[in-house]
């Protein structure tokens, strides 16, 4: 794929979608990391489905602490992982008030330190909750999960054996445009998630079909 196809492939999705956001339900940067922390290997579906009844009793690192482990547990154990995240979600919380006061460091270092936090969930918060479209030391960046994945490597936007390769190459072929990087992440996974989804794409319906390098297309 070219310079031409990946500006092009950029506009259409913007222009069919204008204003993409995460499908994760969150009224603030905590409630956004602990959703993403807890997304790991579930749906958002599932997640939402957990947060919408936890968040209205404890939506704080202080009021989910309250509740302890077994407390917490009770509200997310339909979500895959469930024990793990339960220690990760509580170890953050208490991060976050001996450290940071109580809120979400807008730095990546610092999330980054947090249990069960990665690059990808990392990047999503900083992205999502404060609008950021380079870290700290002023370098574009993208989150980049499994959907994100598939489809800068199946597309041929950008190709990488890693999600970290693949990162650094959707950054390296995406134009400086403010309105291209900050949907970027949203448009990837939206388009895997319901288009160019793993076992078998829907090229036939896709709006990038045409611009894409992907050999096997469908007719669906």
């Amino acid at each position: 794929m070219n310079k031409e196809k990946r500006i092009e492939m950029l506009s259409r999705l913007r222009d069919n979608d204008p204003n993409p956001t995460t499908e994760l339900n969150f009224s603030s940067p905590f409630e956004l990391l602990i959703a993403v922390l807890l997304s790991a290997q579930a749906t958002d579906v599932s997640v939402n489905k957990a947060t919408d009844k936890l968040y209205p009793i404890a939506n704080t690192p202080q009021a989910l602490l309250d509740l302890g482990l077994d407390g917490l547990k009770s509200y997310i154990k339909t979500i895959g992982l469930f024990n793990t995240k339960a220690v990760n979600t509580l170890k953050t919380c208490q991060m976050l008030i001996d450290l940071h006061g109580g809120e979400v460091p807008q730095n990546r270092a610092a999330l980054e330190a947090l249990p069960g936090v990665g690059r990808k969930t990392a990047n999503v918060v900083l992205n999502t909750a404060f609008g950021w479209l380079k870290d700290n030391e002023g370098k574009y960046f993208i989150a980049v999960d499994t959907h994100i994945q598939r489809v800068a490597n199946r597309t041929g936007y950008a190709k990488g054996k890693t999600v970290e390769e693949t990162e650094q190459n959707i950054v390296k072929h995406t134009p400086r445009k403010t309105e291209f990087f900050f949907n970027l992440h949203h448009w990837l996974i939206l388009h895997g998630r319901y288009t160019c989804i793993a076992r078998k794409p829907r090229c036939g319906s896709c709006i990038i079909e045409d611009l894409c390098d992907f050999k096997d297309k469908t007719e669906d």
